[in-house]
């Protein structure tokens, strides 16, 4: 099924990750550009949300949803990724008190849209992220993977919460 935005289908580029695949590592620059590293094994729980911009009230919620989260979670780290830059994610998070969570940015060369197949390939957000949840075992094994059917909607929260 191929997600939509405002009712209208949208390709995403690449293979989106499958549960039971190993979710291959990425290096990304972080809100204050250290370098972050996303997937493979890391020894704890990744819940990887990704959105279109933290410059929107849907993607703006899910950021501070598992903001709130990711405090609650025992191993886990908890990122959000978009293609925002890391100054305006930095102001983001500082302005919306976002502290639970790692904010990374693929603006760089779409590595992570394009290996997690979560990039958007055509319509008017051409180049940014679709939206969705990818929580993977500390061994780097996807146990969970949501892309939101209807990018302008939230994801289910509760399934991802139930899994800790």
């Amino acid at each position: 099924m191929k997600p939509t935005f405002q009712g209208t289908p949208v390709t995403l580029a690449g293979k989106v990750l499958q549960i039971g695949e190993i979710a291959p590592e990425v290096t990304l620059p972080s809100k204050d550009l250290s370098e972050v590293k996303i997937g493979g094994a890391s020894g704890k729980y990744q819940i990887i949300n990704f959105v279109p911009s933290l410059d929107t009230g849907v993607c703006a919620m899910q950021t501070k949803k598992f903001n709130t989260e990711a405090s609650k979670l025992p191993n886990a780290q908890v990122f959000v990724i978009s293609m925002d830059l890391p100054f305006a994610q930095g102001r983001f998070c500082s302005t919306e008190g976002i502290e639970n969570l790692v904010v990374a940015s693929d603006f760089r060369a779409k590595e992570f849209g394009k290996k997690y197949g979560v990039l958007i390939d055509d319509s008017a957000l051409r180049g940014l992220l679709a939206r969705g949840v990818i929580v993977l075992d500390p061994e780097g094994k996807v146990i969970y993977q949501e892309i939101v059917p209807e990018i302008t909607n939230e994801p289910n929260y509760k399934a991802v919460m139930d899994l800790f």
